[in-house]
């Protein structure tokens, strides 16, 4: 079973969440969008339920996810172990309605279903225990 981190702990985890995006944006500088994305997925997502830890952590995959220009060569670098957390924020992106995040996620959603399988779907969306 997950443990879950308490509220009080949530300042420690966004600390945490910052310390990442710090590198993710260096990653992103040095032209390198899935290395950021593979560092914001990982610890992933976070173990709280506190919904500032989660959106915190989401703006940093959504940085990642929007600097994939080559969805099409991201699964050859991207290491399967990525793929259901991938899969939930994409979901999380879709669910925003934002035109130009729905239009990228439904790209890479249609690339990952293609190499995941629906399982991994299926995984992503039955998951209600780490929910991003």
């Amino acid at each position: 079973m997950v443990e879950f981190v308490e509220a009080d702990n949530a300042e420690a985890i966004i600390t945490r969440i910052e310390h990442k995006s710090r590198k993710i944006e260096s990653l992103l500088k040095q032209y390198k969008p899935v290395e950021a994305l593979k560092t914001s997925l990982e610890g992933s997502p976070p173990k709280t339920k506190d919904e500032r830890c989660k959106s915190t952590n989401w703006i940093v995959v959504h940085r990642a996810i929007m600097a994939i220009k080559d969805v099409d060569s991201l699964f050859s670098s991207l290491d399967p172990e990525y793929y259901d957390i991938l899969m939930k924020y994409l979901y999380r992106g879709l669910s925003t309605g934002d035109r130009s995040t729905c239009d990228h996620c439904l790209r890479i959603h249609e690339k990952l279903a293609k190499r995941a399988g629906l399982g991994c779907i299926l995984r992503s969306l039955a998951d209600k225990v780490n929910t991003v």
